[in-house]
């Protein structure tokens, strides 16, 4: 704390000097984010053979674009370029350039129990998580440190509805690969346990010692 702070803290009633010493642990704390950030910045990436994608901008092929990131993301990875990557799949409610279907993957998301629309949005899903097989086809392929780097990245898939006609958001359909977990089965949670606690028990995995997370509830275990 420098000089004039302290004679500010001399002054300042007792709660005053609470609310002080927090606001200049909040600056400490930030500028040490900064200093690791830069540090970071500054480090020498490990380079790949892979050419530089290119963009597809045909809003329509939501499939090929989907593709697109699901190829960054081992790239992201291996070269350490972040530690955490997040893909939002957006539609921009145009008609996918998929056989068989007339609606954008939105409208059909609320089919109202219509089997044509419902027929539609399968063969959109089918499609679209295709890619995320994909994905982790090639995280599985690419190895570091002895072993794939599926193992040792953790991967969620899914979606913040449960039943898109009806907007409702239980019964999440999640799948959870790579980290070293248990694989190769369905679970199914209580309409209770929050999604959140997923995120405890995959920090914990990671070695990020979480207590909670949003409304969790503790980890999963299974």
């Amino acid at each position: 704390m420098g000089s004039e702070a302290k004679k500010i803290g001399r002054v300042a009633s007792a709660s005053d000097n609470h609310l002080l010493n927090e606001y200049f642990d909040a600056v400490r704390k930030a500028e040490k984010d900064i200093a690791e950030v830069q540090d970071w910045m500054d480090k020498e990436k490990p380079s790949v053979t892979e050419k530089q994608p290119s963009d597809i901008k045909k809003k329509k092929d939501i499939v090929g674009r989907m593709q697109l990131l699901m190829d960054l993301i081992p790239l992201i990875v291996q070269t350490d370029s972040s530690r955490i990557v997040t893909v939002m799949i957006q539609d921009h409610f145009v008609v996918p350039e998929i056989e068989g279907v007339v609606g954008n993957h939105h409208n059909l998301s609320h089919h109202g129990q219509d089997t044509t629309k419902i027929e539609q949005l399968r063969k959109v899903e089918t499609k679209l998580l295709g890619c995320f097989g994909n994905l982790l086809s090639q995280m599985k392929s690419k190895r570091e440190a002895g072993k794939s780097l599926l193992d040792s990245t953790s991967i969620q898939f899914g979606s913040n509805l449960g039943n898109a006609n009806a907007h409702n958001t239980r019964n999440l359909p999640i799948f959870l690969a790579g980290g070293g977990f248990k694989h190769g089965q369905y679970l199914a949670q209580t309409e209770n346990t929050p999604l959140s606690s997923l995120f405890v028990t995959m920090l914990n995995n990671m070695g990020l010692e979480t207590e909670s997370f949003g409304q969790s509830t503790g980890e999963l275990s299974w």
